[in-house]
Protein backbone atom coordinates (compact mmCIF):
# COMPACT_ATOMS: atom_id res chain seq x y z
CA UNK A 1 0.00 0.00 0.00
CA UNK A 2 1.55 3.45 -0.75
CA UNK A 3 1.32 5.83 1.54
CA UNK A 4 -0.94 9.24 0.79
CA UNK A 5 0.69 12.32 -1.15
CA UNK A 6 0.77 14.60 1.65
CA UNK A 7 1.86 17.25 -0.61
CA UNK A 8 -0.91 17.07 -2.85
CA UNK A 9 -3.37 17.46 -0.10
CA UNK A 10 -5.71 20.50 -0.87
CA UNK A 11 -9.29 22.29 0.42
CA UNK A 12 -11.37 24.73 -0.28
CA UNK A 13 -11.38 27.72 2.39
CA UNK A 14 -13.81 30.74 2.12
CA UNK A 15 -14.29 32.72 -1.22
CA UNK A 16 -13.33 36.15 -1.84
CA UNK A 17 -17.11 37.21 -0.70
CA UNK A 18 -16.28 36.16 2.15
CA UNK A 19 -13.31 38.29 3.68
CA UNK A 20 -12.87 38.45 7.07
CA UNK A 21 -12.68 42.35 7.39
CA UNK A 22 -12.15 44.71 10.26
CA UNK A 23 -15.25 46.42 9.87
CA UNK A 24 -16.85 43.26 10.90
CA UNK A 25 -15.82 43.62 14.29
CA UNK A 26 -18.25 45.17 16.18
CA UNK A 27 -16.43 45.75 19.10
CA UNK A 28 -12.91 46.55 18.73
CA UNK A 29 -11.68 43.94 21.50
CA UNK A 30 -10.70 39.98 21.27
CA UNK A 31 -13.33 38.70 24.21
CA UNK A 32 -16.82 39.61 22.72
CA UNK A 33 -15.06 38.59 18.86
CA UNK A 34 -14.36 34.83 20.70
CA UNK A 35 -17.39 34.70 22.09
CA UNK A 36 -18.72 35.24 18.70
CA UNK A 37 -16.94 33.01 16.64
CA UNK A 38 -16.93 30.22 19.63
CA UNK A 39 -20.93 30.30 19.52
CA UNK A 40 -21.09 29.87 15.94
CA UNK A 41 -19.04 26.95 16.13
CA UNK A 42 -21.35 25.64 18.88
CA UNK A 43 -23.89 25.53 16.55
CA UNK A 44 -21.97 24.12 13.34
CA UNK A 45 -22.93 20.33 14.02
CA UNK A 46 -19.65 18.90 11.85
CA UNK A 47 -17.56 20.47 15.02
CA UNK A 48 -17.83 17.87 17.18
CA UNK A 49 -16.15 19.70 20.41
CA UNK A 50 -16.07 23.18 19.81
CA UNK A 51 -13.98 23.64 22.98
CA UNK A 52 -11.38 21.89 22.45
CA UNK A 53 -7.98 23.36 22.58
CA UNK A 54 -4.40 22.71 22.14
CA UNK A 55 -2.69 23.84 25.51
CA UNK A 56 1.50 24.92 24.51
CA UNK A 57 3.47 25.10 27.37
CA UNK A 58 7.70 24.71 27.89
CA UNK A 59 9.61 24.14 31.13
CA UNK A 60 12.00 27.04 32.62
CA UNK A 61 14.70 26.02 29.95
CA UNK A 62 11.97 27.00 27.22
CA UNK A 63 11.05 23.41 25.81
CA UNK A 64 7.92 23.12 24.87
CA UNK A 65 5.28 20.47 25.22
CA UNK A 66 1.39 20.46 23.47
CA UNK A 67 -1.65 18.58 24.31
CA UNK A 68 -5.45 19.61 23.75
CA UNK A 69 -7.53 20.52 26.61
CA UNK A 70 -11.33 21.51 27.32
CA UNK A 71 -12.11 25.32 27.93
CA UNK A 72 -14.59 25.54 30.53
CA UNK A 73 -14.93 29.06 30.84
CA UNK A 74 -14.05 32.57 29.07
CA UNK A 75 -14.54 35.92 30.49
CA UNK A 76 -13.08 39.76 30.53
CA UNK A 77 -10.01 38.05 32.18
CA UNK A 78 -9.67 34.98 30.36
CA UNK A 79 -10.14 31.05 29.79
CA UNK A 80 -9.92 28.27 31.76
CA UNK A 81 -9.23 24.90 31.79
CA UNK A 82 -9.02 22.22 34.30
CA UNK A 83 -6.11 19.75 34.95
CA UNK A 84 -4.62 17.53 37.50
CA UNK A 85 -2.01 19.87 39.27
CA UNK A 86 0.56 16.67 39.14
CA UNK A 87 0.37 16.77 35.66
CA UNK A 88 3.54 17.37 33.19
CA UNK A 89 1.48 20.38 32.50
CA UNK A 90 1.24 21.73 35.66
CA UNK A 91 4.69 20.93 37.05
CA UNK A 92 5.73 22.83 33.53
CA UNK A 93 3.26 26.10 34.30
CA UNK A 94 5.03 25.49 37.55
CA UNK A 95 8.36 27.12 36.54
CA UNK A 96 7.09 29.05 33.38
CA UNK A 97 3.74 30.58 33.54
CA UNK A 98 3.43 31.51 29.83
CA UNK A 99 1.00 29.58 27.63
CA UNK A 100 -0.81 29.44 24.13
CA UNK A 101 -3.31 28.24 23.24
CA UNK A 102 -5.03 27.37 19.94
CA UNK A 103 -8.53 26.32 18.68
CA UNK A 104 -9.41 25.04 15.10
CA UNK A 105 -12.80 25.02 13.49
CA UNK A 106 -12.30 23.61 10.32
CA UNK A 107 -15.90 23.50 8.77
CA UNK A 108 -15.51 27.23 9.48
CA UNK A 109 -12.27 27.68 8.25
CA UNK A 110 -11.25 29.35 11.39
CA UNK A 111 -8.83 29.56 14.06
CA UNK A 112 -7.37 31.45 17.29
CA UNK A 113 -4.28 32.10 18.59
CA UNK A 114 -4.22 32.60 22.39
CA UNK A 115 -0.91 33.96 24.24
CA UNK A 116 -0.92 35.06 27.89
CA UNK A 117 0.13 33.72 31.21
CA UNK A 118 -1.73 30.86 33.30
CA UNK A 119 -2.50 31.09 36.91
CA UNK A 120 -4.28 28.71 39.24
CA UNK A 121 -7.75 29.81 39.98
CA UNK A 122 -9.42 29.64 43.87
CA UNK A 123 -9.32 26.04 45.32
CA UNK A 124 -12.88 26.93 46.03
CA UNK A 125 -13.64 27.69 42.29
CA UNK A 126 -12.18 24.09 41.32
CA UNK A 127 -14.10 22.14 43.65
CA UNK A 128 -17.34 23.35 42.97
CA UNK A 129 -16.64 22.96 39.30
CA UNK A 130 -15.49 19.71 40.05
CA UNK A 131 -18.17 18.34 41.59
CA UNK A 132 -20.47 19.62 39.02
CA UNK A 133 -18.57 16.83 36.68
CA UNK A 134 -20.61 13.50 36.03
CA UNK A 135 -19.24 10.89 39.23
CA UNK A 136 -17.57 8.61 36.84
CA UNK A 137 -15.58 11.10 35.65
CA UNK A 138 -14.93 12.73 39.44
CA UNK A 139 -14.13 9.41 40.36
CA UNK A 140 -11.45 8.88 37.06
CA UNK A 141 -9.55 11.98 38.17
CA UNK A 142 -8.89 10.55 41.68
CA UNK A 143 -7.71 7.20 40.04
CA UNK A 144 -5.12 8.42 37.86
CA UNK A 145 -1.47 9.35 38.96
CA UNK A 146 -1.56 11.93 35.69
CA UNK A 147 1.82 11.77 33.42
CA UNK A 148 3.37 9.33 35.81
CA UNK A 149 4.14 5.77 34.78
CA UNK A 150 2.03 2.81 35.82
CA UNK A 151 2.50 -0.90 34.91
CA UNK A 152 -0.37 -1.89 32.97
CA UNK A 153 -4.09 -0.65 32.37
CA UNK A 154 -5.33 -3.20 34.90
CA UNK A 155 -3.41 -0.73 37.61
CA UNK A 156 -5.80 1.83 36.70
CA UNK A 157 -9.39 -0.30 36.55
CA UNK A 158 -8.04 -1.60 39.91
CA UNK A 159 -7.82 1.54 41.50
CA UNK A 160 -11.14 2.91 40.29
CA UNK A 161 -12.77 -0.33 41.50
CA UNK A 162 -11.49 -0.28 45.10
CA UNK A 163 -12.62 3.60 45.26
CA UNK A 164 -16.36 2.74 44.10
CA UNK A 165 -15.87 0.42 46.91
CA UNK A 166 -15.00 2.45 49.09
CA UNK A 167 -17.43 5.58 48.40
CA UNK A 168 -20.48 3.68 47.45
CA UNK A 169 -23.15 5.50 45.62
CA UNK A 170 -23.53 8.56 47.51
CA UNK A 171 -20.30 9.25 49.33
CA UNK A 172 -18.77 12.85 47.72
CA UNK A 173 -15.33 12.13 45.70
CA UNK A 174 -12.90 14.23 47.71
CA UNK A 175 -11.09 16.93 45.47
CA UNK A 176 -7.73 15.34 44.12
CA UNK A 177 -4.90 17.65 43.67
CA UNK A 178 -6.72 18.72 40.56
CA UNK A 179 -8.33 22.36 39.71
CA UNK A 180 -8.40 24.99 37.03
CA UNK A 181 -5.90 27.37 35.68
CA UNK A 182 -6.63 30.85 34.19
CA UNK A 183 -4.80 32.07 31.23
CA UNK A 184 -5.07 35.91 31.15
CA UNK A 185 -4.26 37.14 27.39
CA UNK A 186 -1.98 38.98 26.30
CA UNK A 187 -2.02 38.36 22.36
CA UNK A 188 -5.51 36.92 20.45
CA UNK A 189 -5.29 36.49 17.03
CA UNK A 190 -7.97 35.62 14.54
CA UNK A 191 -7.57 33.33 11.18
CA UNK A 192 -9.72 32.95 8.54
CA UNK A 193 -9.05 30.94 5.51
CA UNK A 194 -9.05 31.98 1.93
CA UNK A 195 -8.99 29.81 -1.02
CA UNK A 196 -6.46 31.75 -2.85
CA UNK A 197 -4.26 31.34 0.28
CA UNK A 198 -4.75 34.95 0.99
CA UNK A 199 -5.75 34.48 4.30
CA UNK A 200 -7.24 36.49 6.99
CA UNK A 201 -5.53 37.52 10.39
CA UNK A 202 -6.18 40.04 12.47
CA UNK A 203 -4.17 40.30 15.64
CA UNK A 204 -5.21 42.03 19.08
CA UNK A 205 -2.67 42.62 21.39
CA UNK A 206 -2.45 44.59 25.19
CA UNK A 207 1.40 45.72 24.85
CA UNK A 208 2.92 47.72 22.58
CA UNK A 209 6.92 47.17 21.56
CA UNK A 210 9.16 49.53 21.46
CA UNK A 211 8.99 52.00 18.52
CA UNK A 212 5.17 50.92 18.23
CA UNK A 213 2.60 54.07 17.16
CA UNK A 214 -0.89 53.41 17.56
CA UNK A 215 -1.29 55.74 13.31
CA UNK A 216 -5.09 54.42 12.78
CA UNK A 217 -2.83 52.97 9.62
CA UNK A 218 -0.94 50.29 10.87
CA UNK A 219 -2.01 49.75 14.21
CA UNK A 220 -5.25 50.64 15.32
CA UNK A 221 -6.69 51.98 18.91
CA UNK A 222 -9.40 49.24 20.19
CA UNK A 223 -11.23 49.12 23.29
CA UNK A 224 -10.75 47.88 26.72
CA UNK A 225 -6.77 48.42 26.58
CA UNK A 226 -6.04 46.24 23.35
CA UNK A 227 -4.49 48.01 19.97
CA UNK A 228 -5.02 45.58 16.99
CA UNK A 229 -3.43 44.85 13.38
CA UNK A 230 -3.36 42.76 10.04
CA UNK A 231 -0.93 40.69 9.54
CA UNK A 232 0.43 39.28 6.34
CA UNK A 233 -0.60 35.59 5.63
Amino acid sequence: MSFVDLASLRIKYKSEKEIFLESSIDRKEPISLFRKWLQEACETPEIIEPNAMCLATATKDAVPSARFVLLKDVTDDGFTFFTNYESRKADELAENPNVALAFYWLPLRRSVRIEGSAERISREASESYFHQRPRASQIGALASPQSKPIPNREFLDTKEKAIKEELGPDREVPLPNWGGYLVRPKAIEFWQGQTNRLHDRIRFRKELKAGDTVDGELLHQGENGWVYERLAP
